[in-house]
């Protein structure tokens, strides 16, 4: 048996956690510059509150219903969802290592097969009720004998807290039969809204029950292959979707973030292209790796003559490193002639952003004959610069390059303090 342990609209949980006067009342987070609503609770959802939907639009009946609105603070989000699957490996892995696989950041699966049926609806709660106490944030535990069956479990929990109180277990085949006759194929855990339009429109097929007895090689022409068979032998209960190691080490890292405010001149995209080559350079480092190529973008939308443009269009330049490096001001150097060439006057920027690949670990560069590799005495900067920055916080030690006054900067104008991620913004207790 498998379980997914899914927190209930994590971000706002997160800021419930330390606002214990909203527990009852509505409340949602923004996405990057107070754009969009991506993050709600029930009560926000009974206040007619719509998902993904831009913040503006919906102002006016968010603040006549007294619903609190947050920026996002992934510093907070990032430590909570940490703390929730510290608290999962702690109660599941028993010295067993593999039993959690941390699917998204409010969401891991648990592999139960240690745990007898007649105990799974009291592990289920005691895995509910530990998580809830420990960290503070409310989850609901879906269990069935494969992973697409407890998402479907775990749905059905979210969508009944009443009368599942949270756990729901698809054990029995009339359990299983009755949970996928009242999933729409939309809601199918690996379905898409394209197939599921094509499954409807095309083959009259609405629920999960209806998609479990199609033939598998109908599956396999109409779902995507081998991923579509995968999906109907999960559905009919044969386990095909096998628990994953977490990925220590990316193969790809970037860094990209919407601009604060519309950027149309070349030094503040530049700025802001270097300081997102510095926190990529950052994460590499991290990891103990060094990248062979960078690639930047950036995200045009309507120029001077043109005042929106309902498709924005996104242009790259992609440079092959002489040599694998972590150093940031090596990189920065690299990509600053990127931007020149990206640039173009009297255009409005959006968004920018760095992807560093060809992702090396850092004791096996290969060398270049025609290039030096980074000098050990930049190496050690790079560790000093990160220890002070980690230590103090805030990008205490930066590269002119990255500027100092940063207008372009993302807007977080509701932002909640940081309270478990420095020491000025600690959670206070009078």
């Amino acid at each position: 048996m498998y379980a997914i342990v899914d927190c209930n609209s994590f971000y706002c949980s997160c800021e419930r956690v330390f606002r214990p006067d909203l527990q009852t009342k509505p409340v949602v987070v923004l996405s990057n510059n107070d754009g969009c609503i991506i993050s709600r609770t029930d009560e926000a959802k009974v206040a007619g509150i719509g998902m993904a939907v831009p913040y503006y639009q919906y102002k006016t009946q968010i603040e006549k219903a007294g619903v609190a609105v947050f920026s996002s603070n992934y510093y907070l989000y990032g430590d909570m969802s940490r703390r929730v699957m510290d608290t999962l490996r702690f109660i599941v892995n028993e010295g067993v290592e593999d039993r959690v696989e941390v699917y998204s950041v409010d969401e891991a699966f648990i592999r139960l097969d240690h745990i007898p049926d007649t105990s799974l609806n009291e592990y289920a709660h005691r895995l509910k009720t530990v998580v809830e106490q420990w960290t503070g944030i409310r989850v609901s535990v879906g269990i069935g004998p494969t992973k697409v069956l407890s998402k479907t479990a775990n749905r059905l929990a979210k969508k009944n807290p009443g009368s599942s109180r949270g756990v729901l277990i698809l054990k029995t085949e009339k359990e299983i039969r009755d949970a996928l006759e009242s999933t729409y194929v939309e809601s199918i855990w690996g379905i898409g809204g394209r197939y599921a339009t094509k499954l409807k429109e095309e083959f009259g097929i609405t629920t999960a029950w209806q998609l479990r007895h199609v033939p598998e090689e109908w599956a396999r022409k109409q779902l995507g292959g081998v991923v579509g068979v995968r999906l109907l032998r999960e559905l009919g209960g044969e386990p095909a979707l096998e628990m994953k190691d977490p990925l220590e080490k990316k193969k790809m890292i970037a860094t990209t973030r919407m601009f604060g405010a519309r950027v149309q001149t070349l030094q503040p995209l530049k700025e802001a292209v270097a300081t997102y080559t510095a926190r990529a350079a950052e994460k590499l480092r991290r990891q103990h790796s060094a990248a062979s190529s960078i690639d930047i973008f950036v995200v045009t939308n309507g120029s001077d003559d043109q005042l929106y443009e309902y498709h924005p269009k996104t242009d790259h330049r992609y440079f092959n490193l002489p040599s694998p490096s972590s150093v940031t001001h090596e990189l920065i150097g690299y990509a600053m002639p990127l931007v020149d060439e990206l640039f173009r006057e009297g255009v409005k920027y959006l968004k920018a952003g760095v992807i560093l690949g060809g992702i090396v670990p850092e004791n096996s560069v290969q060398a270049n004959l025609f290039s030096e590799i980074s000098a050990p005495k930049a190496n050690k900067l790079m560790e000093v610069m990160d220890n002070v920055n980690f230590s103090m916080r805030g990008d205490k030690v930066r590269y002119g390059a990255t500027g100092l006054t940063r207008h372009w900067r993302m807007r977080q104008d509701l932002r909640s303090n940081r309270y478990t991620t420095r020491w000025e913004e600690l959670f206070e207790v009078k």
